[in-house]
């Protein structure tokens, strides 16, 4: 069984070089929250900005862009139906968030720059701060296809199914209930409560990928799933804080994995710790003693 996968999503940050002022590419830097700054810090050349929420989210309502503004997003970028969009991101999960929304607009020409921000850098490669000027596009709106997606019903109603295995992909601290977000986010908010869905099991996401934001070997990521029962004959739902993280784990099931029923809990943590009636499991709260 071959030891690496290989996934026409992913391109290399040579082939990336070597197509800077290839006129069929766009490329796309995706802001994250680590580093709000860090496309005006310095960027790929020729990378325009979207940052994650202001670009991605619908404006008044707590749901992805809906088609029309999605079609205007794409045309200001200058991204036609037959435009290659190259995304990456200073935290990779961003990057695949991007992409996940993309998928499911109905825009299926996006890949990876595998290894992101942080490869690039690592290898020297150049980096600007120029703001490029593009000519807008025609992209015409295209069906939706939310096939990779589950709201809080499907989560409730699945609680007890055999063949679902809902992984968590977040952090030790944010699983076990010590923390609604990860350390390094600071202040610690997005929900009421601490903890994880019932029946969880728990993958986090940086297990799948290098120091570099490279993904691990084929063999690597399947004993990652393996271990967690998250095999290929069962429906595998991801969720995490807010659907970043989770979003690049269902690329690795669906992309390297082959993966064919994988979807994304959008509302993530941030919606089921602060819904009212439905469980938890907090593996941090002390038992009171019996009296």
């Amino acid at each position: 069984m071959q030891d690496q996968w290989k996934s026409d999503k992913l391109v290399s940050t040579a082939w990336l070089a070597d197509n800077l002022d290839n006129p069929t590419i766009r490329i796309i830097d995706v802001g994250d929250r680590k580093n709000p700054q860090a496309y005006d810090e310095g960027h790929i050349p020729g990378a325009l900005h979207w940052p994650w929420k202001e670009s991605l989210w619908d404006a008044t309502t707590r749901e992805f862009l809906l088609p029309k503004d999605f079609s205007r997003l794409m045309e200001k970028s200058g991204i036609g139906h037959d435009t290659t969009v190259i995304f990456y991101s200073n935290s990779c999960q961003f990057a695949h968030y991007a992409f996940w929304i993309c998928e499911m607009r109905g825009y299926t020409k996006a890949k990876i720059l595998h290894g992101n921000r942080t490869l690039w850098i690592k290898e020297k490669r150049p980096l600007t701060q120029e703001v490029p000027q593009v000519k807008p596009a025609s992209y015409p709106v295209r069906p939706t296809d939310e096939s990779s997606r589950i709201g809080r019903e499907g989560i409730l109603a699945g609680l007890n199914n055999p063949d679902r295995v809902l992984l968590d992909v977040r952090s030790p601290e944010e699983f076990m209930g010590e923390r609604v977000s990860p350390k390094w986010f600071g202040p610690d908010y997005g929900a009421e409560r601490k903890g994880h869905i019932p029946g969880a099991q728990y993958l986090f996401y940086a297990e799948l990928i290098n120091e570099d934001e490279t993904f691990k070997s084929l063999k690597e990521l399947r004993e990652s799933f393996y271990k967690r029962g998250a095999t290929p004959d069962k429906e595998i739902v991801f969720y995490c804080r807010m659907s970043h993280r989770a979003s690049m784990v269902w690329f690795v099931a669906r992309y390297l994995l082959g993966y064919t029923r994988r979807k994304v809990y959008d509302g993530s943590w941030t919606e089921w710790g602060n819904l009212v009636g439905v469980p938890i499991v907090n593996e941090s709260l002390a038992k009171e003693p019996v009296k």
